[in-house]
Protein backbone atom coordinates (compact mmCIF):
# COMPACT_ATOMS: atom_id res chain seq x y z
CA UNK A 1 0.00 0.00 0.00
CA UNK A 2 1.05 3.60 -0.62
CA UNK A 3 -0.50 6.61 1.13
CA UNK A 4 -0.03 10.00 -0.50
CA UNK A 5 -0.56 13.42 1.02
CA UNK A 6 0.40 16.94 0.03
CA UNK A 7 0.86 17.53 3.77
CA UNK A 8 3.00 14.64 4.99
CA UNK A 9 4.64 15.48 8.33
CA UNK A 10 8.16 14.05 8.31
CA UNK A 11 10.90 14.51 10.94
CA UNK A 12 12.39 17.37 8.90
CA UNK A 13 9.05 19.10 8.42
CA UNK A 14 5.94 19.07 6.26
CA UNK A 15 6.00 18.39 2.51
CA UNK A 16 4.15 16.47 -0.23
CA UNK A 17 5.16 12.80 -0.12
CA UNK A 18 4.08 9.24 -0.80
CA UNK A 19 4.64 6.71 1.98
CA UNK A 20 4.92 3.08 0.92
CA UNK A 21 4.04 0.35 3.40
CA UNK A 22 5.25 -3.22 3.24
CA UNK A 23 4.98 -5.88 5.94
CA UNK A 24 3.57 -3.39 8.43
CA UNK A 25 6.54 -1.03 8.18
CA UNK A 26 7.40 2.04 6.15
CA UNK A 27 9.35 0.78 3.15
CA UNK A 28 9.94 4.02 1.24
CA UNK A 29 9.17 7.74 1.21
CA UNK A 30 8.89 9.15 -2.30
CA UNK A 31 7.79 12.36 -3.97
CA UNK A 32 4.03 12.86 -4.00
CA UNK A 33 3.96 12.72 -7.82
CA UNK A 34 5.99 9.53 -8.14
CA UNK A 35 3.97 7.57 -10.67
CA UNK A 36 1.85 4.53 -9.92
CA UNK A 37 3.44 2.38 -7.22
CA UNK A 38 2.45 -1.29 -6.94
CA UNK A 39 -0.44 -2.20 -4.68
CA UNK A 40 -3.28 -0.09 -3.36
CA UNK A 41 -2.92 3.69 -3.34
CA UNK A 42 -4.67 5.99 -0.87
CA UNK A 43 -4.49 9.62 -2.01
CA UNK A 44 -5.32 11.97 0.85
CA UNK A 45 -4.82 15.14 -1.17
CA UNK A 46 -4.68 18.05 1.29
CA UNK A 47 -5.61 15.90 4.29
CA UNK A 48 -2.42 15.66 6.36
CA UNK A 49 -0.56 12.40 6.97
CA UNK A 50 0.95 12.23 10.45
CA UNK A 51 2.74 9.55 12.44
CA UNK A 52 0.54 7.88 15.02
CA UNK A 53 0.61 9.62 18.39
CA UNK A 54 2.43 8.09 21.35
CA UNK A 55 0.70 8.75 24.67
CA UNK A 56 2.95 7.82 27.58
CA UNK A 57 0.57 8.88 30.35
CA UNK A 58 -2.62 6.81 30.40
CA UNK A 59 -4.46 5.28 33.36
CA UNK A 60 -6.27 2.24 31.98
CA UNK A 61 -7.17 0.96 35.50
CA UNK A 62 -7.59 -2.70 34.50
CA UNK A 63 -7.56 -5.13 36.30
CA UNK A 64 -9.26 -4.17 39.52
CA UNK A 65 -11.01 -0.94 38.54
CA UNK A 66 -12.26 -1.88 35.10
CA UNK A 67 -15.54 -0.15 35.93
CA UNK A 68 -13.50 3.09 35.69
CA UNK A 69 -11.87 2.20 32.35
CA UNK A 70 -10.41 -0.85 30.64
CA UNK A 71 -8.07 -1.89 27.85
CA UNK A 72 -10.85 -2.42 25.30
CA UNK A 73 -12.48 0.97 25.81
CA UNK A 74 -9.30 2.98 26.41
CA UNK A 75 -7.47 1.66 23.36
CA UNK A 76 -10.56 2.08 21.16
CA UNK A 77 -10.73 5.72 22.26
CA UNK A 78 -7.00 6.08 21.65
CA UNK A 79 -7.23 4.74 18.12
CA UNK A 80 -10.16 7.00 17.30
CA UNK A 81 -8.08 10.00 18.38
CA UNK A 82 -4.98 9.02 16.40
CA UNK A 83 -3.03 7.45 19.28
CA UNK A 84 -1.38 4.25 18.05
CA UNK A 85 0.84 3.57 21.06
CA UNK A 86 0.12 4.13 24.73
CA UNK A 87 2.01 3.35 27.91
CA UNK A 88 -0.17 2.47 30.87
CA UNK A 89 0.47 3.89 34.34
CA UNK A 90 1.03 1.50 37.29
CA UNK A 91 -2.02 2.85 39.15
CA UNK A 92 -5.08 2.83 39.54
CA UNK A 93 -5.29 -0.86 38.73
CA UNK A 94 -5.52 -3.54 41.41
CA UNK A 95 -2.91 -4.77 42.01
CA UNK A 96 -0.74 -1.80 41.07
CA UNK A 97 2.22 -2.65 38.83
CA UNK A 98 4.84 -2.75 41.56
CA UNK A 99 6.24 -6.26 41.12
CA UNK A 100 6.57 -8.82 38.30
CA UNK A 101 3.46 -10.74 39.38
CA UNK A 102 1.33 -7.60 39.12
CA UNK A 103 2.83 -6.84 35.70
CA UNK A 104 1.92 -10.35 34.56
CA UNK A 105 -1.65 -9.85 35.79
CA UNK A 106 -1.92 -6.57 33.89
CA UNK A 107 -0.49 -8.07 30.71
CA UNK A 108 -2.96 -10.95 30.98
CA UNK A 109 -5.85 -8.51 31.33
CA UNK A 110 -4.64 -6.53 28.32
CA UNK A 111 -4.23 -9.69 26.24
CA UNK A 112 -7.63 -11.14 27.13
CA UNK A 113 -9.65 -11.71 23.96
CA UNK A 114 -7.28 -9.42 22.04
CA UNK A 115 -8.49 -6.43 24.01
CA UNK A 116 -6.08 -3.76 22.72
CA UNK A 117 -6.85 -1.76 19.59
CA UNK A 118 -3.42 -0.07 19.72
CA UNK A 119 0.05 -1.07 20.87
CA UNK A 120 0.35 -0.93 24.65
CA UNK A 121 3.29 -0.86 27.02
CA UNK A 122 3.55 -0.54 30.79
CA UNK A 123 5.26 1.60 33.38
CA UNK A 124 6.24 0.11 36.72
CA UNK A 125 5.75 1.76 40.09
CA UNK A 126 8.13 2.71 42.91
CA UNK A 127 6.47 2.70 46.32
CA UNK A 128 7.66 2.11 49.89
CA UNK A 129 8.81 -1.48 50.31
CA UNK A 130 9.29 -2.52 46.67
CA UNK A 131 12.91 -1.48 46.13
CA UNK A 132 13.92 -5.11 45.53
CA UNK A 133 11.28 -5.43 42.79
CA UNK A 134 12.52 -2.54 40.65
CA UNK A 135 15.27 -4.39 38.79
CA UNK A 136 13.08 -7.49 38.19
CA UNK A 137 10.36 -5.22 36.80
CA UNK A 138 12.94 -3.56 34.55
CA UNK A 139 14.12 -6.97 33.37
CA UNK A 140 10.47 -7.93 32.71
CA UNK A 141 10.17 -5.05 30.25
CA UNK A 142 8.56 -2.03 31.92
CA UNK A 143 9.55 1.28 30.33
CA UNK A 144 10.38 3.04 33.60
CA UNK A 145 9.05 3.74 37.09
CA UNK A 146 6.50 6.19 38.41
CA UNK A 147 6.54 7.50 41.97
CA UNK A 148 4.63 10.08 43.98
CA UNK A 149 5.98 12.64 46.40
CA UNK A 150 2.48 13.33 47.78
CA UNK A 151 -0.69 11.29 48.24
CA UNK A 152 -1.61 9.47 45.03
CA UNK A 153 -5.33 9.32 45.80
CA UNK A 154 -5.38 5.51 46.20
CA UNK A 155 -4.09 3.74 49.32
CA UNK A 156 -2.33 0.89 47.51
CA UNK A 157 0.10 3.29 45.82
CA UNK A 158 1.59 5.40 48.66
CA UNK A 159 4.14 8.18 48.13
CA UNK A 160 7.84 7.66 48.66
CA UNK A 161 9.31 9.43 51.69
CA UNK A 162 12.51 11.44 51.09
CA UNK A 163 14.92 8.61 51.94
CA UNK A 164 12.83 6.18 49.91
CA UNK A 165 12.97 8.45 46.88
CA UNK A 166 16.73 8.71 47.12
CA UNK A 167 17.05 4.92 47.37
CA UNK A 168 14.73 4.43 44.40
CA UNK A 169 16.66 6.96 42.30
CA UNK A 170 19.95 5.21 43.11
CA UNK A 171 18.59 1.76 42.35
CA UNK A 172 17.00 2.83 39.06
CA UNK A 173 20.17 4.69 38.04
CA UNK A 174 22.17 1.49 38.65
CA UNK A 175 20.49 -0.22 35.69
CA UNK A 176 19.97 2.87 33.51
CA UNK A 177 16.25 3.19 34.12
CA UNK A 178 13.91 6.17 33.99
CA UNK A 179 12.10 7.71 36.98
CA UNK A 180 8.76 9.46 36.45
CA UNK A 181 7.75 11.79 39.27
CA UNK A 182 4.39 13.22 40.27
CA UNK A 183 6.03 16.34 41.64
CA UNK A 184 4.03 18.10 44.33
CA UNK A 185 5.66 18.83 47.69
CA UNK A 186 3.39 17.34 50.37
CA UNK A 187 4.33 19.99 52.93
CA UNK A 188 3.03 22.69 50.57
CA UNK A 189 -0.39 21.09 50.09
CA UNK A 190 -3.48 21.53 52.27
CA UNK A 191 -7.08 20.39 52.40
CA UNK A 192 -9.32 22.78 50.45
CA UNK A 193 -11.01 25.36 52.69
CA UNK A 194 -14.26 24.92 50.77
CA UNK A 195 -15.90 23.20 47.83
CA UNK A 196 -15.29 25.84 45.16
CA UNK A 197 -12.56 25.90 42.55
CA UNK A 198 -10.78 28.87 44.12
CA UNK A 199 -10.37 26.95 47.37
CA UNK A 200 -9.17 23.84 45.55
CA UNK A 201 -6.64 25.83 43.53
CA UNK A 202 -5.33 27.58 46.65
CA UNK A 203 -4.80 24.21 48.32
CA UNK A 204 -2.26 23.17 45.64
CA UNK A 205 -0.18 26.31 44.96
CA UNK A 206 2.52 26.63 42.27
CA UNK A 207 5.15 26.56 45.02
CA UNK A 208 4.23 22.92 45.72
CA UNK A 209 5.29 21.97 42.21
CA UNK A 210 8.37 24.17 42.15
CA UNK A 211 9.73 22.82 45.45
CA UNK A 212 9.15 19.25 44.29
CA UNK A 213 10.86 19.85 40.95
CA UNK A 214 13.84 21.43 42.72
CA UNK A 215 14.16 18.26 44.79
CA UNK A 216 13.95 15.99 41.77
CA UNK A 217 16.71 18.00 40.09
CA UNK A 218 18.92 17.60 43.17
CA UNK A 219 18.31 13.85 43.20
CA UNK A 220 19.09 13.53 39.50
CA UNK A 221 22.35 15.41 40.05
CA UNK A 222 23.23 13.33 43.12
CA UNK A 223 22.38 9.89 41.72
CA UNK A 224 22.74 10.26 37.95
CA UNK A 225 19.23 8.89 37.41
CA UNK A 226 17.21 10.02 34.41
CA UNK A 227 14.16 11.86 35.74
CA UNK A 228 10.98 13.00 34.05
CA UNK A 229 8.52 15.44 35.61
CA UNK A 230 4.94 14.41 34.94
CA UNK A 231 2.06 16.79 34.07
CA UNK A 232 3.68 20.15 34.75
CA UNK A 233 0.90 22.63 35.47
CA UNK A 234 2.81 25.47 37.16
CA UNK A 235 4.87 27.76 34.94
CA UNK A 236 6.92 28.61 38.05
CA UNK A 237 8.79 25.34 37.40
CA UNK A 238 10.08 26.31 33.98
CA UNK A 239 13.19 28.21 35.03
CA UNK A 240 14.23 25.36 37.35
CA UNK A 241 13.83 22.85 34.52
CA UNK A 242 15.57 25.06 31.98
CA UNK A 243 18.60 25.51 34.25
CA UNK A 244 18.82 21.78 34.97
CA UNK A 245 18.73 21.03 31.24
CA UNK A 246 21.31 23.72 30.48
CA UNK A 247 23.54 22.17 33.13
CA UNK A 248 23.34 18.86 31.31
CA UNK A 249 21.24 17.02 33.86
CA UNK A 250 19.03 14.22 32.51
CA UNK A 251 15.74 15.90 33.48
CA UNK A 252 12.78 16.20 31.11
CA UNK A 253 9.19 17.33 31.51
CA UNK A 254 5.72 16.99 30.04
CA UNK A 255 2.46 18.85 30.20
CA UNK A 256 -1.09 17.94 29.19
CA UNK A 257 -3.80 19.23 26.85
CA UNK A 258 -5.93 20.50 29.74
CA UNK A 259 -3.14 22.69 31.12
CA UNK A 260 -2.58 24.17 27.66
CA UNK A 261 -6.23 24.89 26.87
CA UNK A 262 -8.41 25.11 29.99
CA UNK A 263 -8.13 27.77 32.70
CA UNK A 264 -9.09 28.24 36.33
CA UNK A 265 -11.38 31.02 35.18
CA UNK A 266 -13.35 28.45 33.13
CA UNK A 267 -13.65 25.74 35.80
CA UNK A 268 -17.38 25.22 36.28
CA UNK A 269 -17.72 21.66 37.54
CA UNK A 270 -15.66 18.75 38.92
CA UNK A 271 -15.08 17.68 35.30
CA UNK A 272 -12.23 20.24 35.48
CA UNK A 273 -10.67 18.79 38.63
CA UNK A 274 -7.22 17.21 38.36
CA UNK A 275 -3.99 17.18 40.36
CA UNK A 276 -1.94 19.27 39.94
CA UNK A 277 -4.70 21.73 39.12
CA UNK A 278 -5.58 23.71 36.04
CA UNK A 279 -4.29 27.23 36.69
CA UNK A 280 -4.97 30.77 35.47
CA UNK A 281 -4.86 31.95 31.86
CA UNK A 282 -1.54 33.78 32.28
CA UNK A 283 0.05 30.59 33.60
CA UNK A 284 -1.33 28.69 30.60
CA UNK A 285 0.36 31.07 28.18
CA UNK A 286 3.66 30.66 30.00
CA UNK A 287 3.39 26.88 29.55
CA UNK A 288 3.09 27.43 25.80
CA UNK A 289 6.33 29.41 25.98
CA UNK A 290 7.93 26.49 27.82
CA UNK A 291 6.87 24.18 25.00
CA UNK A 292 8.16 26.52 22.32
CA UNK A 293 11.55 26.77 24.04
CA UNK A 294 11.84 22.99 24.45
CA UNK A 295 11.93 23.12 28.25
CA UNK A 296 8.77 20.99 28.14
CA UNK A 297 9.22 18.30 25.50
CA UNK A 298 6.06 16.18 25.60
CA UNK A 299 2.30 16.71 25.55
CA UNK A 300 0.45 13.63 26.81
CA UNK A 301 -3.07 13.08 28.08
CA UNK A 302 -2.83 11.97 31.72
CA UNK A 303 -6.12 10.24 30.88
CA UNK A 304 -7.39 9.52 34.40
CA UNK A 305 -11.03 8.39 34.27
CA UNK A 306 -13.40 7.23 36.97
CA UNK A 307 -17.06 6.33 37.35
CA UNK A 308 -19.60 9.18 37.08
CA UNK A 309 -20.42 8.80 40.77
CA UNK A 310 -16.85 9.72 41.76
CA UNK A 311 -17.05 12.94 39.73
CA UNK A 312 -20.12 14.17 41.57
CA UNK A 313 -20.01 16.52 44.51
CA UNK A 314 -17.75 19.55 44.68
CA UNK A 315 -14.10 20.36 44.06
CA UNK A 316 -13.14 19.24 47.55
CA UNK A 317 -14.66 15.76 47.30
CA UNK A 318 -14.78 14.70 43.62
CA UNK A 319 -12.15 12.47 42.02
CA UNK A 320 -9.31 14.40 40.42
CA UNK A 321 -8.76 13.27 36.86
CA UNK A 322 -9.61 14.27 33.28
CA UNK A 323 -10.61 11.96 30.44
CA UNK A 324 -9.15 13.20 27.17
CA UNK A 325 -7.40 10.29 25.47
CA UNK A 326 -9.53 10.51 22.32
CA UNK A 327 -9.46 14.32 22.09
CA UNK A 328 -5.84 15.28 22.72
CA UNK A 329 -4.81 15.89 19.11
CA UNK A 330 -7.65 18.24 18.10
CA UNK A 331 -7.57 19.96 21.50
CA UNK A 332 -3.86 20.73 21.22
CA UNK A 333 -3.98 21.54 17.50
CA UNK A 334 -6.85 24.00 17.98
CA UNK A 335 -4.88 25.90 20.59
CA UNK A 336 -1.49 25.53 18.88
CA UNK A 337 -2.53 26.94 15.52
CA UNK A 338 -4.22 29.89 17.25
CA UNK A 339 -0.77 30.70 18.66
CA UNK A 340 1.06 30.26 15.36
CA UNK A 341 2.55 26.81 15.97
CA UNK A 342 2.75 24.55 12.90
CA UNK A 343 1.44 21.03 12.66
CA UNK A 344 4.93 19.50 12.74
CA UNK A 345 5.48 21.03 16.21
CA UNK A 346 2.36 19.28 17.49
CA UNK A 347 3.68 16.02 16.03
CA UNK A 348 7.00 16.56 17.80
CA UNK A 349 5.29 17.15 21.15
CA UNK A 350 2.73 14.35 20.89
CA UNK A 351 4.54 11.64 18.91
CA UNK A 352 8.28 12.06 18.47
CA UNK A 353 9.18 13.26 21.98
CA UNK A 354 7.01 10.76 23.94
CA UNK A 355 8.40 7.90 21.82
CA UNK A 356 11.92 9.11 22.60
CA UNK A 357 11.12 9.49 26.31
CA UNK A 358 10.00 5.89 26.67
CA UNK A 359 12.49 4.65 24.04
CA UNK A 360 9.74 2.85 22.12
CA UNK A 361 11.41 1.44 18.99
CA UNK A 362 9.88 2.09 15.58
CA UNK A 363 7.41 4.69 16.81
CA UNK A 364 6.99 8.45 16.72
CA UNK A 365 7.92 9.38 13.16
CA UNK A 366 7.28 8.71 9.49
CA UNK A 367 10.66 7.19 8.67
CA UNK A 368 11.83 4.23 6.61
CA UNK A 369 11.91 1.11 8.78
CA UNK A 370 9.50 2.42 11.38
CA UNK A 371 6.11 0.86 12.01
CA UNK A 372 3.47 2.14 9.60
CA UNK A 373 1.45 3.76 12.38
CA UNK A 374 -0.18 6.67 10.59
CA UNK A 375 -3.03 9.17 10.83
CA UNK A 376 -5.07 10.87 8.12
CA UNK A 377 -5.79 14.19 9.83
CA UNK A 378 -7.89 17.02 8.38
CA UNK A 379 -6.50 20.07 10.22
CA UNK A 380 -9.09 22.54 8.92
CA UNK A 381 -12.22 20.50 9.54
CA UNK A 382 -14.09 21.18 12.79
CA UNK A 383 -16.41 19.25 15.08
CA UNK A 384 -18.20 19.80 18.36
CA UNK A 385 -17.43 17.46 21.25
CA UNK A 386 -20.46 15.36 22.20
CA UNK A 387 -20.32 12.53 24.76
CA UNK A 388 -22.00 9.91 22.51
CA UNK A 389 -19.06 10.18 20.09
CA UNK A 390 -16.49 9.31 22.78
CA UNK A 391 -15.27 5.74 23.24
CA UNK A 392 -14.02 6.11 26.82
CA UNK A 393 -15.98 3.88 29.19
CA UNK A 394 -17.47 7.01 30.77
CA UNK A 395 -17.70 9.94 28.32
CA UNK A 396 -17.72 12.85 30.78
CA UNK A 397 -15.24 15.53 29.74
CA UNK A 398 -14.64 19.24 30.36
CA UNK A 399 -14.42 19.64 26.58
CA UNK A 400 -18.12 18.83 26.06
CA UNK A 401 -19.71 21.40 23.76
CA UNK A 402 -16.40 22.85 22.54
CA UNK A 403 -15.82 23.20 18.81
CA UNK A 404 -12.39 21.87 17.88
CA UNK A 405 -10.30 22.00 14.73
CA UNK A 406 -8.81 18.81 13.32
CA UNK A 407 -10.56 15.56 12.50
CA UNK A 408 -8.94 12.13 12.44
CA UNK A 409 -10.26 10.44 9.30
CA UNK A 410 -8.31 7.18 9.57
CA UNK A 411 -5.77 5.65 11.90
CA UNK A 412 -3.51 2.89 10.56
CA UNK A 413 -1.70 0.50 12.91
CA UNK A 414 1.19 -1.15 11.03
CA UNK A 415 -0.59 -0.29 7.80
CA UNK A 416 -4.01 -1.65 8.80
CA UNK A 417 -6.89 0.83 9.27
CA UNK A 418 -8.28 0.55 12.79
CA UNK A 419 -10.62 3.50 13.39
CA UNK A 420 -13.82 5.28 12.79
CA UNK A 421 -14.33 9.00 13.33
CA UNK A 422 -14.31 10.94 16.63
CA UNK A 423 -16.94 13.29 15.19
CA UNK A 424 -19.57 10.59 14.66
CA UNK A 425 -18.65 7.97 17.23
CA UNK A 426 -18.44 5.30 14.53
CA UNK A 427 -16.70 2.22 15.88
CA UNK A 428 -13.23 0.96 15.13
CA UNK A 429 -13.00 -1.45 12.23
CA UNK A 430 -11.97 -5.09 12.38
CA UNK A 431 -10.58 -7.07 15.29
CA UNK A 432 -8.25 -5.32 17.76
CA UNK A 433 -4.68 -5.76 16.53
CA UNK A 434 -2.64 -3.98 19.18
CA UNK A 435 0.50 -5.65 20.52
CA UNK A 436 1.80 -5.68 24.07
CA UNK A 437 5.14 -3.92 24.11
CA UNK A 438 8.19 -4.49 26.27
CA UNK A 439 11.06 -2.09 26.64
CA UNK A 440 13.48 -2.30 23.72
CA UNK A 441 11.47 -4.74 21.60
CA UNK A 442 9.09 -4.28 18.66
Amino acid sequence: MTIRSRRTVLPEGERPAAVSVRGGRIAAISPYESGDPPGAVVDLGDVALLPGLVDTHVHVNEPGRTEWEGFATATRAAASGGVTTLVDMPLNSLPPTVDPAALAAKRAAAAAAGACAVDTGFWGGAIPGNLASLRPLHDAGVFGFKCFMSDSGVPEFPPLPPDGMRDAFREIASFGGLVLVHAEDPASLAAPAGGGYAEFLASRPPSAERRAVERVVRLAEETGARAHILHVSAADCLDVLAKAQADGLPVTAETCPHYLTLTAEDARSPAYKCCPPIREAANREALWQGLASGTISCVVSDHSPCTPELKRGDFATAWGGISSLQLGLPVVWTAARARGHPLHSVVRWMSEAPAALAAVPGKGAIAVGDDADLIAFAPDETFTVTPPALHHRHPGTPYEGRTLAGVVHTTWLRGVPVTGSPTTGSPTTGAPAGRLLTRGSR
